[in-house]
């Protein structure tokens, strides 16, 4: 079976969920014995961490091609979409698998050509407070509804975002989470030499830099609080720059709140590895991988109660009302004050969430929903 995969930016890399997931799973699935193409955006490069894993125009066995685009802000994942959809028109797939809501708006043109159409929504992308009220997020919608009336088969990640197909468009959706892999732990060496960051002496949140992942929210906590723990803040803009501009403004005038930008390889690893607690804030998440990351490298997790966190996590973190600083400020105190506390929260976190999440099951959920009406 050959398949496409369109709506990333670019595989092999981490720089976002998507791409995190489409560099794990892809491999999986051409060792389960199926012929995979990513469709790369011609406006994004593999990282640094990933440069010796390509060759010849494949990764592990996937075939990497080049969806071309122009650079531009808000408009190149949309170019890029389209024309991955056209090339994949007129390839010889059986599958045309798009990611996230925006990219679907061109499924209609595979669809054209009699290839089976699936849609993986990573989340309801037109909420997302970057795109705001205007073109983007209406183009989103667009491609929300592009799926919902047209995709042969659509995967959603969580039991929320499957009741709102339901609800909205009576559509039926296959619930398949993210997987997550046990994780190669790190000693603070990197970390150490660039932060002057030690074991247990930060808090750190790992992340895109959006206001629907809430960033703001634990800024102001952590500068509300008293305690010798520095914050680090590791994720770089996603066109939200004035957002970006606002946290560090926020954070001016303290010397421990530390911005790392992009981060990947060791120095990511030994974030993870060191970490006093693990925060996730968001308003809004599909199934965060960075919630599965803490959790598999045994750290103690803070994060918001919405939904699609606490499915995940269950009892194994401690959670705060969603948006409210006050309660985040409490609980943030709390576990800085109670290292018997964080102890508690890291206990036997990493095997409850690697024996819950595997890729080997996504990758056979993955196949048997290409299989369907085959």
């Amino acid at each position: 079976m050959k398949v496409a995969m369109i709506g990333h930016k670019v595989v092999p890399s981490r720089r976002g969920g998507i791409e995190n997931v489409l560099t794990t799973l892809c491999p999986i699935l051409v060792e389960r014995g199926l012929e995979v193409t990513c469709y790369n955006r011609s406006s994004d490069k593999v990282e640094n961490e990933y440069i010796g894993t390509v060759e010849n125009h494949r990764y592990k066995g996937v075939k990497l091609k080049t969806a071309y685009t122009l650079n531009l802000r808000g408009f190149a994942a949309m170019i890029a979409s389209f024309t991955a959809a056209i090339a994949a028109s007129f390839g010889n797939y059986d599958v045309v698998h798009f990611h996230a809501e925006g990219p679907c708006a061109a499924l209609w043109i595979p669809k054209l050509f009699g290839k089976k159409c699936v849609a993986t929504v990573h989340g309801l992308d037109w909420q997302r407070e970057k795109w705001g009220k205007g073109f983007a997020s209406k183009y989103i919608k667009f491609g929300e509804k592009v799926l919902a009336k047209y995709a042969d088969e659509i995967i959603v990640l969580s039991q929320a975002a499957h009741d709102y197909f339901q609800e909205t468009y009576h559509r039926e959706t296959t619930i398949i989470h993210n997987g997550i892999c046990r994780p190669e732990k790190k000693v603070a060496e990197l970390i150490t030499n660039v932060y002057g960051l030690e074991k247990n002496g930060y808090l750190s949140i790992v992340s895109r830099l959006t206001a629907e992942k809430g960033i703001h929210y634990l800024i102001d906590a952590y500068n509300n609080i008293t305690t010798d723990k520095k914050l680090v803040i590791a994720g770089d803009t996603s066109d939200t720059d004035d957002y970006v501009n606002m946290l560090k403004e926020k954070a001016k005038g303290n010397p421990d709140i530390i911005f790392t930008g992009f981060i990947s390889g060791d120095m990511l690893r030994e974030i993870y590895s060191n970490a006093y607690l693990t925060v996730l804030p968001s308003d809004l998440e599909g199934m965060s991988l960075s919630l599965l990351e803490s959790l598999a490298y045994g750290n103690a997790l803070l994060c918001s109660d919405i939904p699609e966190n606490t499915a995940v996590a269950e009892d194994r973190a401690m959670y705060f009302q969603k948006g409210n600083v006050e309660d985040l400020t409490e609980k943030l105190q709390a576990l800085c004050n109670d290292s018997s506390l964080v102890e508690k929260l890291r206990d036997g976190v990493d095997t409850f969430v690697l024996n819950k999440y595997s890729w080997q099951d996504v990758a056979d959920a993955t196949c048997a929903l290409y299989q369907n009406g085959k």
